[in-house]
């Protein structure tokens, strides 16, 4: 149960930005930049850092919806976000993608230990300023995101199949903001 009267039975950040749809609203349309709008990442590689750091954060409802946005996003690998979250390191990914998770993790970690090092390596493997650029602000986007639906303790499904027609409208539709429950 969430720490505040929030629509019954909306899940996540969702049941929050209808809360407040004045803040929720440039929530939303920030993740709509960041994860669907143009980039040099693929919509799928994006929903793999936001779901990386959701894993880290061990924030269930995040890491879930996200991973099932990657998953539906990357159409016949979709083991390949449970392999990510399992061990980056050892998963089918390019090294360019090891490089930006290993950017992620310290963005999520400690921001301020992202260092030249890693930003060298990272374009070593063939990451541009964009890459760097929003892998950081993805990283950081959704630690604020998952301290937001933790902190406020929302509603987090426990079944795995849940996420699925999440994940399919994350995919297709984006972020848009859900319709008032009237």
């Amino acid at each position: 149960m969430a720490h505040i009267q929030v629509p019954e039975g909306i899940p996540g950040i969702r049941s929050l930005v209808m809360y407040r749809p004045d803040t929720g609203q440039h929530l939303y349309a920030l993740a709509q930049a960041l994860l669907r709008n143009e980039s040099p990442l693929s919509e799928a590689e994006r929903e793999l850092i936001a779901t990386f750091v959701s894993s880290l954060n061990d924030c269930h409802f995040c890491a879930g919806s996200h991973a099932a946005a990657a998953r539906f996003l990357l159409g016949k690998d979709k083991e390949l976000v449970d392999q990510v979250i399992a061990d980056y390191q050892t998963a089918p990914v390019s090294d360019k993608m090891k490089a930006l998770l290993t950017i992620a993790k310290h963005v999520q970690q400690d921001a301020r230990t992202v260092s030249e090092e890693l930003v060298a390596d990272a374009r070593q493997h063939g990451a541009t300023d964009r890459d760097i650029h929003d892998t950081v602000l993805i990283a950081a986007t959704f630690c604020l995101f998952n301290r937001y639906v933790d902190g406020l303790a929302s509603l987090t499904p426990t079944d795995p199949a849940a996420y699925e027609a999440m994940g399919e409208r994350m995919g297709t539709l984006g972020y848009v903001m859900p319709k008032p429950v009237v």
